[in-house]
């Protein structure tokens, strides 16, 4: 037992060691934050809002910078910009370049975006429990090591052996 344990604490050291730090891809809050926003955009569309006013209510639900772009996206709905310039603050925040290019898709019909944009929210949350599982996946792998360094000698050890040495003794006069 000693041996497993001495033998896991090396692997230990050496995996944490040899393996670098990742740097989290994703910050999940703020993702579910942001389906979240999409999902209340996509029911203000469904419910007669306009799309400038729909933005305008769902900027303070989304995180910071995504609010900030739906706020000024609103306003130069508004003031009656184009579509293609409207939509660019939206446009130039990572993820959601769908969400604009359905907007821009869409510009006169508010039932086609507020799909688009429930389409968005499931896609983010799809993403993240993706994300979650093979996070999952990964520690069930890395915790294999360490059980079947510690374990398995003490299964041998304490269940095995002595079996076989009993089993040894009782047959051993016959060979």
């Amino acid at each position: 037992m000693v041996v497993g344990a001495l033998v896991t604490a090396v692997g230990w050291w050496a995996i944490r060691r040899t393996r670098r730090p990742r740097v989290p891809t994703i910050d999940v809050a703020a993702k579910l934050r942001l389906a979240g926003t999409l999902d209340l955009l996509a029911a203000c569309l469904r419910a007669g809002l306009p799309v400038s006013s729909a933005l305008d209510a769902v900027a303070d639900t989304a995180p910071p910078e995504v609010g900030e772009a739906l706020r000024s996206t609103a306003g130069l709905l508004a003031l009656g910009s184009g579509p293609e310039r409207a939509w660019s603050p939206v446009r130039s925040i990572p993820g959601l370049g769908e969400l604009a290019a359905a907007a821009i898709r869409t510009s006169r019909s508010g039932a086609a975006f507020a799909t688009a944009a429930a389409n968005l929210a499931e896609l983010l949350r799809d993403e993240l429990a993706t994300e979650a599982e093979e996070r999952a996946e990964r520690a069930g792998v890395a915790l294999a090591l360490p059980v079947g360094l510690c374990f398995l000698p003490a299964f041998f050890c304490l269940g095995v052996l002595p079996i076989v040495l009993g089993l040894a003794a009782r047959l051993g006069p016959l060979f």
